[in-house]
């Protein structure tokens, strides 16, 4: 069932949601050469709890840490730990906040140092495909027409798009439904209603959209091991169209 948010719903998760948005910037000043991920999930959570939130994804089914720190082949749900970033690399940051009760989700993707030309085109396609698909977020449209376009625009530009991975709703939960795949034909699912909240996530491959996860049980890579990107906003549909809830 997809619970539709009220107005005083939406304000709450426009907290949540700005908290997130503030640690993700927090991280972003942080990234460098020689910071581990785990340095990093101490800044995220230390900057949740000064505000009066909680960790969302810490302890959920099991997760240990704050953040899901991926670098370079990790797509997703990469555990902090002590590896340190290296010139070169890219690190996809997964960050949720809860407070008041309601949730906040968003990532991005960041560049340590120069990155080459093919893997900067990556973070800007994947990060561009997914206000192709906020841009889709609107009243009367289907869910598929977020889905569609975030494709069709990662593979306009020669990337590839997760399927094994997907969006979701969220709210007084981090996840709700419904899923929100990033691939697709257009005009299927659910008629988009204002008061839907929906966590928009494109995971964006140079090679292979096929992943594996690893031994830990949380690590998602690549099967070709060439590098994957990931950008996330959660967002509200409105009267007056898509409010985007993890924005600075």
């Amino acid at each position: 069932m997809i619970v539709l948010k009220s107005d005083r719903e939406i304000a709450y998760m426009q907290d949540a949601g700005k908290i997130v948005a503030e640690t993700l910037e927090e991280l972003r000043k942080a990234v460098a050469p020689n910071v581990s991920t785990k340095d990093l999930d101490i800044i995220a959570e230390d900057y949740i709890t000064s505000k009066g939130a909680v960790p969302a994804f810490k302890g959920y089914c099991g997760f240990p840490a704050t953040i899901c720190a991926s670098i370079n082949e990790q797509v997703v749900h990469g555990i902090p730990g002590l590896r340190s970033l290296e010139l070169g690399d890219i690190i996809s940051i997964d960050c949720g906040a809860v407070i008041n009760g309601y949730y906040g989700d968003a990532a991005k993707t960041f560049a340590v140092g120069d990155i080459s030309e093919e893997v900067s085109s990556l973070l800007n396609v994947t990060e561009e495909s997914l206000y192709k698909g906020i841009e889709e977020a609107k009243i009367g449209n289907r869910l598929s027409d977020i889905s569609n376009s975030i494709q069709s625009y990662v593979e306009y530009n020669g990337f590839s798009i997760v399927r094994d991975f997907v969006g979701h709703g969220i709210g007084s939960r981090m996840h709700e439904e419904p899923q929100v795949p990033n691939f697709g034909n257009p005009g299927h699912g659910p008629r988009l209603k204002a008061g839907m909240c929906l966590a928009i996530e494109p995971m964006v491959n140079i090679g292979t959209y096929e992943v594996e996860v690893l031994e830990d049980n949380w690590t998602v890579v690549t099967k070709d091991h060439k590098f994957s990107a990931h950008f996330e906003h959660s967002i509200a549909i409105t009267e007056k169209g898509p409010l985007i809830l993890t924005k600075l």
